[in-house]
């Protein structure tokens, strides 16, 4: 690969990525198009990536984990995503949100419950946080849980769950203080949910601009009882916990797009080198080489931001803005390098016949979900004026 020379790779991280890019290659790529088209979500994925080990990639392996490291996991996820975005999106919230919360703030019970059959694929692990009215001031949610006996019952509704049709672990957030008394965010606990439980329903699935293959849906909780052995943690730290986990999902999400922006490098290399006008191949106008230059450029250094970061969580030490930037940075190199790609194939990438208009499409979310770019930004400064 490209990037080979500028960070080696361990004979366990090439191994790690060949699998990843051959399933990538074989499962994925063929049918990548058409799942788009259809809004199509192969269940079949779920035991495959689990089959290969990709969905328990950073979980111990005494629940059958691989136990990776950070930036392992990371290069096996751009690996998926340089081959649809869809895919990753299911990895990267499966193994960096629900897994690592219970693995983290998770008691054995619960570690031993779940997290096995989540590393097998046996179980998808989703994160229900936002809702209709609490997307970027997400500590404003309104989803009740209240005491029953020694569990509790849940009231309320959350949105833009990603693949929460399919998950049979969804970690949930919902209010433990009373209304009459708001704690903000340490008045929040965090719940595991399980499809099963009377007064849960899936609602509407929603119909996006991209990762049209992957399942983004609104889920109810109507009087539903939770058991009290599913509350993970505090009752009243389930906020601090997915702020905390959310600061490492966001690698994730730079992972994937990172690997978005890398696909539609490598498809303007191969046009532009066979595109003639003018009697020649169009690699060989300067606009077009500087183009292909900065995309590359962007690349690189967003690759190199996120790996500096990832060794960092993995030494123990605080990555709160480092993920933000990572997020950012990818994010919006994501944007810009599928915008250069349709623009490098000019009408051909303005048209479904070609897939770079697919990237596109998929590039703009990175922006968005797991933090706005505009929260990243937020975040940056607040760590940089907290040290003045």
């Amino acid at each position: 690969m490209r990037h080979a020379a500028l960070h080696p790779l361990t004979e366990e991280q090439r191994e790690i990525q060949n699998v990843a890019r051959e399933f990538a290659a074989n499962e994925i790529a063929p049918n990548a198009e058409r799942w788009d088209r259809e809004a199509f979500f192969d269940e079949s994925l779920i035991g495959k990536l689990g089959a290969l080990g990709l969905l328990g990639m950073m979980l111990p392996e005494e629940y059958d984990g691989l136990g990776l490291d950070t930036r392992t996991y990371l290069m096996a996820l751009e690996e998926i995503a340089a081959a649809d975005a869809s895919t990753a999106v299911l990895m990267s919230v499966h193994n960096s949100l629900p897994t690592q919360m219970i693995l983290r703030f998770g008691t054995d019970e619960q570690k031993r419950r779940f997290l096995p059959r989540m590393a097998r694929g046996e179980l998808l692990g989703a994160f229900a946080l936002s809702e209709p009215e609490a997307g970027s001031d997400a500590a404003s949610l309104t989803t009740q849980a209240v005491r029953d006996g020694d569990g509790w019952r849940l009231n309320g509704a959350k949105s833009w769950v990603t693949t929460g049709s399919h998950a049979g672990v969804i970690v949930a957030m919902a209010r433990t203080d009373t209304p009459d008394l708001r704690r903000g965010a340490r008045g929040i606990g965090a719940f595991i949910v399980t499809p099963d439980l009377a007064g849960f329903s899936v609602g509407k699935k929603e119909n996006k601009l991209g990762l049209r293959a992957s399942p983004t849906v609104s889920l109810s909780f109507d009087n539903m009882r939770v058991p009290g052995e599913n509350l993970l943690g505090d009752a009243s730290h389930g906020f601090i916990y997915a702020l905390q986990s959310l600061d490492n999902g966001r690698l994730g999400i730079a992972a994937q797009a990172l690997g978005i922006a890398r696909a539609a490098l490598e498809l303007s290399l191969a046009y532009a080198a066979e595109r003639k006008q003018f009697g020649h191949a169009i690699s060989e106008f300067q606009a077009i080489q500087f183009k292909l230059a900065d995309m590359a450029m962007r690349i690189d250094a967003g690759r190199s931001l996120l790996y500096a970061t990832a060794d960092a969580k993995d030494r123990g030490e605080p990555i709160k803005h480092f993920g933000a930037m990572s997020k950012l940075f990818a994010s919006e190199t994501a944007m810009r390098a599928t915008t250069e790609a349709i623009q490098i194939f000019g009408g051909y990438g303005y048209v479904k016949d070609y897939p770079v208009e697919r990237l596109f499409r998929d590039a703009k979310v990175t922006e968005i979900y797991e933090g706005t770019s505009e929260i990243q930004r937020v975040v940056i400064a607040r760590e940089l004026l907290g040290s003045l």
